[in-house]
């Protein structure tokens, strides 16, 4: 495809799952209030947009965090058969996913995928950051030596394999990184120098200088990076994470930056979040915050768009949808 300035493109869009069972097409509600672009892609992509009904059978749910109001909503509305949820990540919907399980409907569909450029590109922009050490510049007040670390050849430890990270690779693989990949399976992830299963994650931490989380936020990925895993890291090393911030340990990484456990760390994302006013990380002089920045609505709402389209196409025929979640899995 041919670029706009700043545009981004869905990296999932050609990778199309056939469901078990296949949801009827109908009337799709854009809930919990009607946005023009997203409106518009339901349209463009064959169907029809009304009010929530009886007659409903596709949802296409814009809030980020109200899962309560679309449990309701799924209560109330039993021939919902197709969901599309907003986010990459589905962990604010877990709640929901975990009791229609078992169910054959709804078929979930999320954003995974469609966001890999602008969050990979964040992990970048983090990573140069560090190491060059634009936040100790930037806070300094004064001029400094001159400081900082090139990324060329350096070891980068990706955690993940989804399109994010395939992304990483693809950035990085452009300053001739040595790239290992820790992911669920024994699968080679395209690009990397090694792939590693997430039980080795301890084994290829010492060697890393950047490690990079871009892993789904699940119950098997909570506190993945705790004080053990930092202080396996090398003193010269930096974390940056652009995932979910339950996948690290926040007092534990508040501790190694305060020790000089590890150098610096480039987050996105925290847990909490928000990350309050006067938070101890706020103050750390080697860490960069960028508060949930790395796909603003400009850059994702065309991207939804995109993926509402396809996945209402799929509605109205026998092609598979994108971005399928499996809701045992939670991703």
């Amino acid at each position: 495809m041919t670029r706009g300035t700043g545009q981004h493109k869905d990296l999932a869009a050609d990778h199309r799952t056939q469901p078990v069972t296949r949801p009827s097409a109908g009337p799709v509600a854009v809930l919990p209030q009607a946005n023009p672009i997203f409106v518009d892609a339901v349209l463009a992509g064959g169907g029809t947009v009304e009010p929530l009904s009886a007659a409903t059978t596709g949802v296409v749910w814009l809030s980020l965090t109200d899962s309560a109001a679309l449990a309701s909503v799924l209560d109330e509305n039993p021939g919902v058969q197709w969901v599309q949820l907003p986010w990459a990540g589905v962990d604010a919907f877990a709640d929901v996913l975990a009791r229609f399980a078992d169910r054959p409907y709804p078929l979930w569909t999320s954003a995974k995928g469609a966001y890999s450029e602008p969050v990979a590109e964040h992990a970048l922009a983090l990573t140069l950051a560090l190491l060059r050490q634009f936040a100790r510049k930037v806070r300094a007040g004064r001029w400094l030596d001159k400081l900082g670390t090139s990324v060329y050849g350096l070891n980068v430890t990706v955690v993940g394999a989804g399109g994010i990270a395939a992304e990483i690779i693809r950035l990085f693989s452009m300053f001739d990184a040595n790239i290992t990949v820790v992911r669920r399976s024994t699968e080679p992830m395209p690009g990397a120098t090694i792939t590693v299963t997430a039980s080795e994650l301890a084994s290829v931490l010492p060697t890393a200088d950047v490690v990079i989380l871009a892993a789904a936020s699940t119950g098997e990925t909570a506190r993945l990076i705790g004080a053990a895993e930092l202080a396996l890291m090398k003193a010269s090393a930096v974390l940056v994470n652009i995932a979910r911030g339950a996948i690290v340990d926040t007092d534990a990484l508040v501790d190694a930056l305060r020790g000089g456990v590890i150098a610096g760390a480039g987050l996105d994302v925290t847990d909490p979040e928000p990350l309050p006013d006067g938070h101890p990380l706020w103050s750390e002089p080697n860490c960069i915050i960028t508060s949930h920045s790395a796909d603003t609505p400009e850059m994702t709402a065309p991207l939804l768009a995109n993926r509402i389209r396809l996945n209402v196409e799929a509605l109205h025929s026998d092609a598979g949808f994108v971005g399928v979640v499996d809701p045992a899995a939670g991703y």
